[in-house]
């Protein structure tokens, strides 16, 4: 079976697992842009809890671009990183506004896939994985974005070499996927690496993909599946 008719398989068994996830609603780009940094390197409950303290704080988005870097990091604090964090976001609002006059992104929804990526990646701080998001969260463009969790499975998948960028991973997972399904593929693979194939302790002896997953440690956590079961 070739990777693409490979991707289609476990698309499929993910989506029976997990069901089809609409975006029926998205946010605008620059709340996705200024949310996508909060969540680095941190879950999605803190960045959460961050950005609900950031918008109580901060009622529009000049307020939040006249803030000082302190008072800002201070107000993100749960998300941790808050310092680095607050500078990024500030420091894109900035630009936003010196190359736009305004601190707005919706004009990025008359632009192609590839001027929007482009655009975006004048922004300091601004990478493949947030603009991919702001492609494809909000502006319903064509992008794959690669988090944690899809930079783990789509390895242990055998999609791509072990070494891979995050930004190989992107290219390649948008190419065995037809755009219409890049949202729910997404989403199902990120719910798959919370829920079974997790970091440490991965269930291979539940996970719907077992019998088509090539990942040499697999038979290791069946067996201790199996070790445990007999144990009781």
């Amino acid at each position: 079976m070739d990777a693409r008719k490979r991707s289609d398989t476990v698309r499929k068994r993910l989506e029976k697992a997990y069901g089809r996830p609409i975006n029926d609603d998205p946010s605008d780009p620059l709340s996705t842009l200024v949310h996508t940094i909060l969540s680095q390197n941190t879950t999605d409950v803190t960045s959460e809890r961050a950005w609900k303290a950031l918008r109580r704080r901060y009622r529009s988005w000049r307020s939040l671009a006249n803030a000082s870097p302190q008072e800002l990091a201070e107000t993100i604090r749960v998300s941790g990183l808050s310092r680095l964090k607050a500078e990024r976001i500030l420091g894109a609002l900035a630009d936003i506004e010196r190359l736009t006059g305004k601190l707005s992104l919706d004009f990025l929804r008359d632009m192609s896939e590839e001027a929007v990526d482009g655009w975006l990646s004048q922004l300091k701080g601004v990478g493949p994985k947030t603009r991919a998001i702001i492609l494809l969260f909000s502006l319903r463009k064509k992008a794959f974005p690669v988090d944690t969790h899809i930079f783990r499975v789509a390895k242990r998948l055998g999609f791509v070499r072990q070494a891979a960028s995050r930004e190989e991973i992107q290219e390649m997972m948008a190419s065995l996927v037809r755009p219409s399904d890049y949202y729910s593929y997404h989403i199902n693979l990120i719910e798959h690496g919370r829920a079974v194939c997790s970091a440490r302790v991965p269930r291979c002896f539940s996970c719907v993909l077992s019998d088509i997953c090539p990942w040499s440690e697999k038979k290791k956590y069946v067996r201790e599946s199996n070790s445990k079961v007999k144990a009781k």
